[in-house]
């Protein structure tokens, strides 16, 4: 029987959302509190819930929901050391997210990717530069993630006093770093020590300072118990220790994994009951939905305890606003024209500017002008998923780094050449060069290049288009399928047009006309169908869904100057999508050789190579040399770019390096042979514009390296080993190829100064320290100021320095300014005694240092810390 209008408390605009939401759950039978302590959460038409998914990602942009403004992927984010800035950028992000989930509201849609409620950000300690998912996060250092950290989920769930923007989630509690292919099954018992001192303190910080609304645990296991099932860290730590208030989410199927994997109980019910009774509220997953009406039955799981889990749901739930009129929910006005903004794109810019690490350089930066030709070489300078990294969403005009240097510098002729395969095996479909513009027009004697495309709101080119235009090239990627907001932002849909997010297709007709005669390789790529047919005739058919973008190719006798009818036919089935016609022209070289004329004919050769998340990234399904399922057996550059990359260097002609990546790269030989070298990361949306902003002196760089740069022939800890004993700047005591905080500028900057306001300190007290720094240089440009902690080194196993502060500074030719920094002895010098089981500030000496980076130490000062 339905409730009546009046009869619905939970709708109380004067009531707490809590007390408004325990009268909601009181409504429901077991079987629906069930249900919606699942991640798909279903509607419950007769209390007027609406279904809703919480399943939602933010990483570096909002992912997987249509168009949205990319930033540079995580790891970019910290290379800028900047922690305001990451604060705009999720500003940014949750600006978008409230947009578009106001309009799928009001499309009447409740799915996955268009809710409230984002898992982000990763604050996971990337203690080993081989895991894939180390993109995802801030760093090495504890402290920087803890920084970024807050400024970012400060920046998701904003500041109004009532209602949140969105939840953030601080993932994936705890100790989790790889590797991907063992994670539904590996124990992790790491030292108290490394626990306490590494593991845990950014996600300490984010919850007693930035009060994140939720946390998500992990895949494995800790100390014998499921991450996401721990009483020791849901129950003993996060509440009992850290007072967190919020809900605790499972990654996704990480209740299965708890009978099925872990093998820590025998059946589904035991597993929820387990994972419910110390704290995970919500399942990533189904098993909730099915076995906790059998776990309360079997008497595994009061029913008590799953009121108080859905109570709190629906808390959050009517803290965003959900259950409220629009008026009274700031944040509803956000006008749609946010996402994908101009100003959003302006910043994505800005961020990739100063995630840019310039490694070295011995002149040749920045490059003139002036220059007549510029070969850009490399197999990631025009793929567009080298700016994106992995979980991302789809930018409205991407620009490669090829297209950044053709934009720079119009007046050059900038060739291009891919020259290598990313990696040895890989069947590459971005290898191929797409058809131009000029070789194509969408109808007999039309003045127009390109084909006509016409956009079908189904998968099978049936019934009227909902949308008809010209599109020059046929190269594609959407994220999570629909181009429906892309075509938004650019006003090509109106009101009475529309796509799905998934199950639509494409049929693009018109005339090819090859420029010579002679044999062509012709190309098309899709994820998931696609069909072409030359006059009429098929000559590519793979008419089925694909889990990525696979390629088909055929070889045809074409004559040159001829006009042929061209169809290509492509459909959508579910999730990520995409697709492109390539070919290959008659007496192309072969692709090495090709590269080397190119550089022999040039002033200077921008290399641009490295990695993409189509190689590493989460528990990925595809191995090649050096890969392993997402992750790296292999920290050197990819043995086919070492070979082009060498080749490149043996013309003569001076090679600058760009390397687009998640990870560290042992590029000794580079380092050794190369005049200049930079990391641009995965850059985003305008990493093509950042890069080329570097090269050619329009942006001074002053990036830094969030993660240590090891040398290539290093021997590394057992990637399975969770010790930090030998890992990061804070434990290695080796030489690294290019150590923590390391970066570059076109300028130089002196140190001098440090002043300490007292030599003696306690721990409950304060330390004032000062510094000047003067650009001594002739460029305007920033510095990154790094503030280090070393204390004894006493055999306790305590870090060799420590990160404890950073102030990223703009100053013009000449201009000094002093810095303040402020250490806290009780929080920036604890350390955890395992005797003890508890954090000590151990009285003696300690040695103060400021610098340009981890190693690069300008200036020192002592100080000691006195028993209390």
């Amino acid at each position: 029987m339905p409730v009546s209008a009046d009869d619905r408390p939970w709708l109380d605009g004067d009531a707490s959302f809590e007390q408004r939401a325990s009268a909601l759950v009181a409504r429901m039978t077991l079987e629906e509190k069930a249900a919606q302590m699942q991640n798909d959460a279903p509607a419950i038409e007769r209390l007027g819930v609406p279904a809703y998914d919480w399943w939602n990602e933010g990483l570096h942009g909002v992912a997987r929901a249509g168009g949205a403004t990319v930033f540079p992927q995580a790891i970019g984010m910290a290379a800028t050391f900047d922690v305001p800035l990451l604060g705009q950028v999720a500003t940014a992000i949750s600006d978008e997210a409230r947009a578009k989930h106001h309009r799928f509201v009001a499309e009447g849609k409740h799915g996955r990717y268009q809710g409230l409620t984002y898992w982000s950000p990763n604050i996971n300690i990337f203690r080993d530069p081989r895991w894939g998912r180390g993109q995802e996060t801030y760093g090495e250092d504890p402290w920087l993630t803890a920084r970024l950290g807050v400024a970012f989920v400060q920046g998701l769930q904003g500041d109004d006093p009532v209602y949140r923007k969105l939840d953030a989630t601080a993932k994936h509690f705890a100790v989790h770093s790889g590797p991907e292919a063992d994670r539904h099954h590996f124990d992790v018992a790491p030292s108290r020590r490394d626990l306490y001192d590494t593991y845990l303190p950014a996600f300490e910080t984010l919850v007693k300072e930035a009060h994140v609304a939720s946390v998500m645990g992990a895949y494995n296991r800790v100390y014998g118990e499921s991450a996401s099932a721990s009483r020791f860290l849901l129950q003993d730590t996060l509440r009992t220790q850290w007072g967190f208030m919020g809900y605790v989410v499972s990654d996704c199927w990480a209740v299965v994994d708890i009978w099925k994997n872990h093998r820590i109980v025998a059946t589904p019910e035991e597993a929820a009951a387990l994972a419910v009774g110390n704290g995970t509220q919500l399942d990533c997953g189904n098993t909730y939905a099915q076995s906790i009406p059998v776990a309360v039955h079997k008497g595994l799981l009061s029913e008590q305890a799953v009121d108080a889990a859905v109570t709190q749901l629906f808390t959050t739930r009517m803290r965003l606003g959900m259950f409220d009129p629009a008026e009274k929910v700031r944040w509803q006005r956000i006008p749609y024209t946010a996402n994908q903004s101009p100003g959003h794109d302006a910043l994505a810019r800005k961020v990739a500017q100063e995630s840019i690490v310039l490694l070295k350089n011995d002149g040749l930066l920045p490059l003139p002008r002036t220059l007549k030709r510029i070969a850009v070489v490399g197999p990631t300078a025009d793929d567009t998923m080298a700016l994106l990294g992995n979980y991302y969403g789809t930018p409205a005009a991407p620009v490669t780094i090829l297209q950044g240097i053709r934009e720079a510098v119009p007046q050059a002729e900038v060739v291009h050449a891919r020259g290598a395969d990313l990696v040895q095996g890989r069947s590459d479909p971005a290898a191929t060069p797409l058809i131009e513009p000029r070789y194509l027009r969408p109808a007999a004697g039309s003045s127009e290049r390109g084909l006509r495309g016409e956009y079908f709101a189904n998968r099978d080119l049936a019934g009227t288009p909902a949308l008809v235009r010209v599109d020059p090239q046929i190269a594609f990627r959407w994220d999570r399928g629909s181009p429906t907001d892309t075509l938004r932002a650019r006003g090509e849909v109106g009101p009475r047009q529309s796509l799905p997010d998934d199950n639509f297709s494409i049929r693009w007709s018109g005339q090819l006309v090859p420029p010579r005669s002679g044999t062509y390789r012709l190309e098309a790529a899709a994820n998931d169908g696609v069909r072409v047919y030359l006059d009429g005739k098929p000559v590519i058919d793979r008419w089925k869904e694909s889990d990525r973008l696979q390629a088909e190719s055929v070889e045809l006798q074409l004559q040159g100057q001829r006009a042929y009818d061209l169809r290509l036919e492509y459909f959508e089935g579910e999730r990520d999508a995409g697709v492109r016609l390539a070919w290959e022209m008659p007496g192309a070289l072969p692709p090495l050789e090709e590269a080397v004329q190119a550089a022999r004919d040039a002033n200077v050769v921008v290399f641009v190579g490295g990695l993409t998340g189509d190689v590493e990234g989460e528990e990925m399904q595809v191995d090649y040399p050096g890969f392993a399922g997402g992750d790296r057996t292999d920290i050197r550059l990819p043995a086919t770019q070492q070979q082009l990359l060498e080749a490149m260097q043996a013309t003569g002609t001076p090679v600058v390096a760009v390397l687009t990546t998640g990870s560290a790269l042992g590029v000794d030989w580079a380092k050794a042979h190369l005049p200049a070298l930079l990391v641009a990361w995965y850059p985003g949306q305008r990493g093509g514009n950042a890069v080329a902003d570097v090269l050619f002196g329009d942006v001074n760089p002053a990036g830094r390296l969030p993660i240590t740069f090891y040398k290539a022939d290093q021997l590394m800890p057992a990637f399975e080993d969770y010790a930090m004993q030998g890992r990061t700047y804070r434990y290695f005591d080796g030489e690294p190829l290019y150590p923590f905080g390391h970066g570059l500028s076109y300028t130089t900057f002196q140190y001098d100064g440090l002043r300490l306001d007292r030599t003696r300190v306690g721990a409950a007290g304060t330390l004032q320290a000062s510094v000047r720094v003067r650009n001594s240089g002739e460029r305007a440009g920033d510095e990154v100021v790094q503030l280090y902690v070393r204390g004894q080194q006493d055999g306790t196993g305590r870090s060799l320095k420590d990160l404890r502060g950073v102030q990223r500074i703009t100053l013009r030719p000449g201009e000094e300014r002093e810095l303040q920094f402020t250490l806290h002895p009780g929080a920036d010098l604890r350390r955890y005694d395992e005797a003890g089981q508890r954090y000590v500030v151990d009285p003696g000496h300690y040695e103060l240092q400021v610098g340009a980076s981890s190693s690069d130490i300008r200036q020192r000062a002592a100080f000691e810390v006195t028993p209390e």
